[in-house]
């Protein structure tokens, strides 16, 4: 007999209302409290949000991003950043790697004597190393990287809350825009806590987080407009205790095996990952925990409209339109 691994036990019958005063409290207070603490600590930005410098440098020999670390650790540059860059149109000897440099002391770029220093210390790792560009991001840019992160965020927000609205009813959809925007402002709360450094790459896992988010909604969402048409008279409540479970062993299933990879990815990942996978691992967290304990409240709140089918479906006149 073939051996099948269930984390949660068939037919489970949790409520998950008995608490709803804490639980959708606990969220909606971490939520406040997380814009308290941007307002206070602040983000830490990265060479993206900060401004900075950027050298490219190339070399016939294989290049040690650990080395080209270590080589200026010593010179206290504050964030670095040392990628390698591939590209097919690159001969077999030739290797390119960019080092990115914060801005100091807030000016416009790290000067010109910073930047030879730089370039020493690397010709001491690598005598082969020649340095073909130097360009500066100034606060500027910055700014309006910042600026166009926002509106990244608020424009995917906009974008789930018509597909929700299309596919069900206007009260899933601002339940899951709740709880979608709620993941992404606990995230970058718990930046500010922590100061892991915010650049893009941060930016470009909130955007994750959300579709992982609306993706863990939309499932109890679905199911609960299967149950709306089965149970006619079921009080709504019960209704969605009855999603909830049916659907539990999934979203327990699913967190677990993303968690196993991405907490394989924090720890083995090193310094360039690790703010792209914390916020994502924040995400995953949040994302089940709104789910379960957040749009559907928000739902029961608002009410759904639960007329007999022929005179109006569950769902909207979208609500056939394929996932």
């Amino acid at each position: 007999m073939a051996f099948r691994l269930k984390l949660v036990p068939d037919n489970t019958k949790i409520d998950f209302f008995k608490n709803q005063a804490l639980t959708f409290g606990f969220a909606i207070l971490s939520m406040v409290a997380s814009v308290i603490i941007v307002a206070i600590m602040g983000l830490n930005f990265g060479i993206d949000f900060r401004g900075g410098t950027t050298i490219r440098a190339e070399t016939t020999t294989e290049i040690d991003l650990g080395e080209y670390r270590s080589a200026l650790e010593a010179l206290d540059l504050g964030d670095v950043v040392i990628t390698e860059v591939y590209d097919p149109s690159f001969r077999a000897d030739q290797h390119v790697a960019q080092i990115r440099i914060q801005a100091q002391d807030d000016s416009e770029s790290v000067t010109p004597e910073m930047i030879a220093q730089v370039e020493a210390e690397l010709e001491k790792v690598d005598p082969a190393v020649n340095f073909t560009s130097v360009e500066s991001v100034g606060p500027k840019v910055s700014g309006e990287l910042i600026q166009s992160a926002v509106l990244s965020v608020l424009a995917a927000a906009a974008g789930i809350g018509i597909y929700i609205w299309m596919r069900f009813e206007w009260q899933f959809s601002l339940g899951t825009v709740l709880a979608s925007l709620h993941d992404v402002i606990v995230t970058v709360g718990l930046f500010s806590l922590f100061q892991i450094k915010f650049d893009l790459t941060t930016v470009a896992a909130l955007l994750t987080i959300m579709g992982y988010s609306v993706n863990d909604t939309v499932v109890v969402f679905d199911r609960l407009r299967e149950n709306l048409q089965k149970y006619k008279t079921t009080p709504l409540r019960d209704l969605m205790n009855l999603s909830l479970n049916e659907t539990l062993g999934r979203t327990v299933m699913v967190v677990a095996t993303m968690l196993l990879s991405l907490i394989a990815l924090l720890i083995f990942g090193g310094d360039v990952l690790r703010g792209f996978v914390a916020a994502i691992t924040f995400g995953v967290v949040l994302g089940t925990y709104s789910s379960i304990y957040m749009a559907k409240n928000f739902v029961l709140w608002l009410g759904v409209n639960r007329e007999p089918k022929e005179k109006k479906k569950a769902g909207t006149t979208f609500a056939d339109i394929d996932a």
